[in-house]
């Protein structure tokens, strides 16, 4: 399977770096993992709502132009549905086993996703009601993923 993440924003604290590349690396077995991480766009601190959907499109943009058109998208949405551990897997498990190996978790920059980006996704999955800084959420990303691996082959998970 090739997964791609695709992220708004550059990854600077080394603890969320090393913390992806541990999982990364462990994932290496079962799945080809590409994160490909894309500029936020400069806004200052206060905005209009005019002003975010404005940064949320150019966001976007740059998101669609990353996206290969056979990919089946999942973007991270806070109203999008929740998924345990092992319906991850299973949806994961599904779409391998009819044919859509190339899978793209879409994660949107502090303002969010755009309508554009919305409609491209095939699902939207959301980690829970509360808000993750999107940085971080990239870390809970591929170690879910990494989980999800683990449990289809019904594997141990190792802490």
């Amino acid at each position: 399977m090739n997964i791609q993440i695709v992220a708004v924003g550059r990854l600077k604290e080394k603890y969320l770096t090393d913390g992806i590349a541990e999982y990364l690396k462990r994932l290496g077995p079962y799945a080809k993992v590409q994160i490909t991480e894309l500029p936020d766009e400069k806004a200052p601190d206060t905005m209009s709502a005019a002003e975010e959907e404005q940064v949320r499109t150019r966001e976007g943009e740059r998101i669609l132009a990353q996206l290969k058109e056979d990919a089946h998208v999942i973007a991270l949405a806070i109203g999008g549905q929740t998924w345990s551990s092992e319906e991850l897997a299973g949806q994961l498990e599904r779409l391998g086993t009819h044919g859509r190996s190339r899978v793209a978790f879409v994660i949107g920059g502090s303002h969010g996703l755009s309508a554009a980006v919305l409609r491209r996704a095939d699902q939207q999955l959301s980690f829970g009601r509360v808000t993750y800084p999107h940085q971080l959420m990239r870390l809970i990303l591929v170690e879910q993923v990494y989980r999800a691996f683990k449990i289809n082959r019904g594997e141990p998970y190792h802490k």
